[in-house]
């Protein structure tokens, strides 16, 4: 099967109008400190059609935008541009949201990101590092009982949850998702592995098995760079199918994650590096990792997938 023709949900997407939403990350001045490096790469405006350019040789049917890192205050206005963009050209498919899941209205809060017809989910960066060059977050957000009761209110609204962490935070983690099966989490970019950490591989595989014990956890096949920014295809195909060996490939989503992922390589690189991870597993599985299991966590219609010979 080429996996070029299979219809392909990306679950992990961003776009930005840097002249119309606040976008601090992406503002100069830049440096490599940091735990994306320097961004002055992809510090312009990026919309549906230059993704569609770069995605062009791969058979793409949908995407899942997730929140890009917008000034918080402009969330709301985020996810109205994005709807905007979805009526003009079709993407993206679905939006998650941004909410700070510790805000005392967040019930307020995520019945209004839920009023989009295209809202499925809602993500907040929880990244902790002890380094804080690595850390997004002054402090783990995840032990604040503000935050875990945001997270619970989740359930009420219909929302999902698109976890990213890194794997020391996990267990701890997988405490809190066990009390709410409800509520669907996927998690980002392979679970960010720190490899450069003591034992950062075993502390990763440690973290996700904890994780992936729970029926209603999935994970992204993406963000490669950030495993390792010179990564190659050698070291990350092993990573990608252990995951994949580890959730099921019911459970298993690839994803792009473009424009952030140029800092790391070109669309195509990425996307070859998946289609060869995924080789190994039979028809059926390809297609559920590769567009599939997207359209059910999302809650797409399958019918965008169509026949694939």
């Amino acid at each position: 099967m080429d996996m070029h023709a299979v219809p392909f949900v990306d679950a992990h997407i961003h776009y930005w109008d840097l002249a119309k939403l606040r976008y601090p990350w992406l503002q100069p001045p830049f440096t490599s400190e940091g735990p994306n490096g320097s961004v002055e790469r992809i510090a312009r405006t990026y919309l549906p059609g230059e993704y569609t350019a770069e995605a062009s040789r791969w058979n793409v049917v949908g995407a899942v935008h997730i929140e890009a890192g917008a000034d918080p205050a402009d969330a709301q206005s985020e996810t109205v541009w994005l709807t905007q963009q979805q009526a003009v050209t079709g993407l993206p498919t679905a939006i998650v949201a941004y909410a700070n899941l510790a805000d005392p209205e967040i019930d307020a809060v995520l019945a209004r990101q839920a009023a989009h017809a295209t809202a499925r989910g809602i993500r907040q960066i929880v990244n902790w590092h002890p380094d804080a060059r690595r850390s997004y977050s002054a402090r783990d957000l995840t032990l604040d009982d503000a935050w875990q009761a945001g997270f619970a209110a989740l359930g009420r609204h219909n929302l999902s949850f698109d976890l990213q962490c890194y794997p020391a935070q996990m267990p701890r983690i997988a405490e809190l998702l066990a009390h709410y099966p409800t509520i669907p989490v996927v998690i980002n970019h392979l679970g960010m592995p720190v490899v450069n950490d003591p034992d950062g591989l075993t502390e990763w595989r440690t973290g996700i098995s904890a994780l992936a014990k729970l029926d209603h956890v999935s994970i992204k096949l993406s963000g490669l760079g950030f495993i390792d920014r010179e990564w190659d295809v050698e070291m990350t195909i092993p990573l990608i199918r252990e995951v994949i060996n580890l959730f099921g490939p019911g459970r298993s989503l690839a994803a792009s994650d473009f424009p952030t992922d140029r800092l790391f390589a070109e669309f195509d690189r990425v996307m070859e590096a998946l289609a060869q991870a995924v080789a190994v597993y039979n028809k059926d599985d390809r297609q559920l990792i590769w567009g599939g299991n997207a359209c059910r966590f999302y809650g797409i219609d399958p019918a965008i997938l169509g026949e694939v010979a």
